[in-house]
């Protein structure tokens, strides 16, 4: 029980430092000027695109590409909206 205990607690401080990366990247997104952010959408496209590969070819559980695959989704909405 102590194993999942700690489990838990671990699972539960990566989600709060995954947060306030993302409060983070957001806040960032918004102060960027638009021909910056335009530029930024085609890096982060090429960047997700080798991350995938790589997520790919390794052992990687389906839900970690589902959650791979939706985060690249919100994240290429918010640099488009910011």
């Amino acid at each position: 029980m102590k194993d999942l205990q700690e489990a838990t607690e671990r699972i539960c401080d990566l989600k709060g430092s995954l947060i306030a990366l993302e409060a983070l990247v957001t806040a960032m997104l918004h102060e960027l000027p638009a021909e910056t952010r335009a530029a930024l959408g085609t890096t982060f496209e090429r960047h997700a695109e080798v991350a995938r590969t790589v997520l790919l070819n390794s052992p990687t559980s389906d839900h970690t590409l589902a959650a791979f695959e939706r985060d690249v989704r919100r994240t290429s909405a918010m640099i488009a909206l910011a």
